[in-house]
């Protein structure tokens, strides 16, 4: 869990700085469209790397594989998915649009499995 606890808060860190380089770096050298695929994958590295933190709490008071699967998924949700979406609006490379939806559902996987350690070990 420690290397979960550090990975959300560099993600989170850094989710902070690119969406600053986006406000301020790109704005005005990428067209609106880019712009604002940048900012989503900002905007769900962020809630991720919460989501991460909470796994970490929760784990802390009850330990789970459940909650072990969940946060990686969720880090692989947010390698996929975020960074996809930073290269796609930074690069245009058409080759990275696949790669967006399997870090989606990546991040379904994980509220999925969060979802099933609420159920089966929350009593």
């Amino acid at each position: 869990m420690k290397f979960i606890l550090l990975f959300a808060a560099l993600s989170g860190m850094f989710g902070i700085v690119l969406g600053a380089f986006a406000a301020h770096g790109l704005k005005g050298r990428l067209s609106e469209s880019l712009l604002q695929t940048f900012q989503t994958g900002v905007q769900y590295q962020i809630y991720h790397s919460l989501a991460l933190l909470l796994v970490v709490i929760l784990f802390r008071l009850m330990p789970s594989n459940y909650l072990v699967y969940c946060a990686a998924a969720f880090i692989m949700g947010i390698a996929l998915f975020s960074g996809s979406l930073y290269g796609l609006a930074l690069t245009q490379s058409p080759w990275l649009g696949p790669i967006t939806p399997l870090g989606g559902l990546c991040f379904i996987v994980g509220w999925g499995l969060l979802a099933i350690f609420a159920l089966k070990e929350m009593n």
